[in-house]
């Protein structure tokens, strides 16, 4: 196993057919005790994995939120909105087949987002993407990418795909900027911006 960072540079893909990146997250009761802290840890916080396709500079697709095959042929396929982060596991994942993807579609970009009002990435800990060769039906875990838990921001380009030539690599962005929470153009914008 190893653990991606940006300075590594862009991974070469090939011989990999499927590729799942997925996030996880703990809840966090903060510095709130008592009631207050255990209904936090009980509700959880909301954190979103999204993968944007993207035509040259132009977003085109989301994968994510409510949209779970926004290619409609099961090529970028999102496993569904985990609201709370409790349980063992990936909370969200989001899976590509690469030979399925549009011609037109030159990179995915994975972001992960306190998108929803009053969602937080100060509400989570130990926020962790992995990244999985599904090649042959079967995910064996091949990396991690862990972001700095040190911003005030709530929206993280962890990583993109990229289409070069006939083939494929995967880039650490690990970039986090603001996103105005429930807009989706916004959250476009931002991945259009990495």
């Amino acid at each position: 196993m190893i653990t991606l960072t940006k300075e590594d540079g862009p991974a070469d893909l090939d011989g990999v057919t499927h590729l799942s990146i997925g996030v996880s997250w703990d809840p966090t009761a903060g510095s709130s005790g008592g009631v207050l802290g255990r209904l936090r840890r009980t509700t959880g916080t909301d954190l979103d994995l999204i993968a944007i396709a993207m035509q040259g500079g132009d977003p085109v697709r989301l994968a994510g939120l409510d949209s779970l095959d926004p290619m409609g042929n099961g090529s970028l396929v999102h496993s569904g909105d985990n609201q709370s982060g409790r349980g063992d596991g990936d909370d969200e994942t989001v899976t590509v087949e690469f030979a399925r993807i549009p011609p037109n579609i030159t990179s995915i970009v994975f972001i992960a987002a306190a998108y929803k009002k009053g969602s937080s990435f100060q509400k989570a800990r130990n926020i962790s993407f992995k990244v999985y060769d599904a090649t042959g039906g079967s995910s064996q875990q091949v990396a991690d990418i862990w972001p700095s838990l040190l911003t005030q921001d709530n929206g993280c380009a962890v990583a993109k795909a990229m289409r070069v030539g006939g083939s494929w690599k995967l880039e650490v962005i690990n970039v986090t900027g603001k996103i105005k929470q429930g807009d989706e153009h916004a959250l476009m914008r931002f991945a259009a911006s990495k």
